[in-house]
């Protein structure tokens, strides 16, 4: 055992048998049958589903999010109802309610964001606004500025030091296919999509990307490698402005606005798509971009109500044998 501890640098806990319920990624030697053991998510087990979450603290839509389903942060946006004047607010879920935060810098709408709740990215924004910020969980500072000022960017791909601004609309009239990388302090040019498209809803990283929907009203989905953007399974669904979450192999787009706002949910494993069971609330432009996996996805504002939405997969847990001695 104490290669174990000198390679992992953890101590292990001695048992006469397996915990009952054991966390994931708990490691524990039993003693019983000597064996070293861990405990992992093996597979989903059923069908996913929303529930109720938390409400939010000021309701608002055209803003965008960072994080997972338990630790989420919201920012910018405009309030649902008139004068519709863009926002600075930002908001944080812990898994039951959120809390206001400290504001961003500025006020933007439109816009898009990336990253976790401490390492967030909000970059963009109405009117062909160019201006980043950097969250560290507390506070908000400024970073590069993107090359084209741009608004309705696709959301939630990357990470806080190497993410991507794709497509979106710089006004008066032109969709763009521009795509720009970020590097923790800078843009620069990336790749260009097939398409432009604003709206789009992003999921994955800045070498294995997904770009799916958008405005005009599209189905069309757009796979990215690092080197090369390339067209994929349609979306059963048309819409811009749709949350998602994910990955490029496990993705879920929800939502959107077509004409109204749609409840519609949809997931993709890589190669097709598939119909979920649709939210409680129609909703678009959501904090849901950036904000959890496919199996555990968080839909927030994006409405003209304060209601959140939890996504969930079962998971099963199972044991896994490490080492025997």
């Amino acid at each position: 055992m104490s290669d174990y501890n000198v390679i992992k640098g953890l101590k292990i806990k001695y048992l006469s048998g397996d915990p009952s319920n054991p966390e994931d990624g708990q490691v524990w030697y039993n003693s019983s049958s000597n064996t070293l053991k861990v405990a992992e998510v093996t597979s989903a087990s059923g069908a996913g589903s929303w529930s109720s979450g938390g409400a939010i603290g000021t309701a608002r839509w055209t803003q965008t999010g960072a994080g997972s389903q338990t630790a989420n942060v919201i920012f910018g946006g405009a309030f649902s109802n008139p004068p519709y004047a863009a926002q600075s607010l930002t908001e944080e879920y812990n898994g039951t309610s959120w809390s206001e935060v400290n504001n961003m810098p500025g006020t933007k709408s439109n816009l898009a964001g990336l990253g976790t709740q401490t390492a967030a990215l909000a970059y963009g924004g109405y009117s062909n606004v160019s201006t980043t910020y950097e969250y560290d969980g507390t506070n908000w500072s400024s970073g590069g500025s993107l090359g084209t000022g741009r608004e309705l960017l696709s959301s939630n791909i990357g990470t806080q030091t190497a993410g991507l601004a794709a497509g979106g609309y710089i006004r008066p009239s032109t969709m763009t296919t521009a795509v720009e990388q970020y590097n923790g302090s800078s843009w620069s040019g990336a790749p260009s999509m097939n398409t432009g498209k604003s709206g789009r809803c992003g999921s994955g990283t800045d070498s294995a990307a997904l770009a799916a929907g958008g405005a005009p009203n599209t189905t069309a989905t757009e796979e990215y490698n690092g080197s090369s953007w390339s067209t994929v399974s349609a979306r059963p669904f048309a819409a811009g402005t749709t949350a998602g979450s994910g990955t490029q192999a496990a993705a879920l787009n929800y939502g959107g606005n077509p004409s109204l706002l749609l409840t519609t949910t949809a997931s993709y494993d890589g190669t097709n798509w598939s119909a979920e069971p649709a939210m409680a609330t129609g909703r678009a432009m959501g904090g849901g971009c950036g904000s959890g996996t496919a199996g555990a996805a968080l839909a927030s504002a994006g409405s003209y109500g304060t209601n959140t939405e939890e996504f969930t997969v079962p998971t099963s847990t199972g044991i896994k044998t490490l080492a025997s001695s």
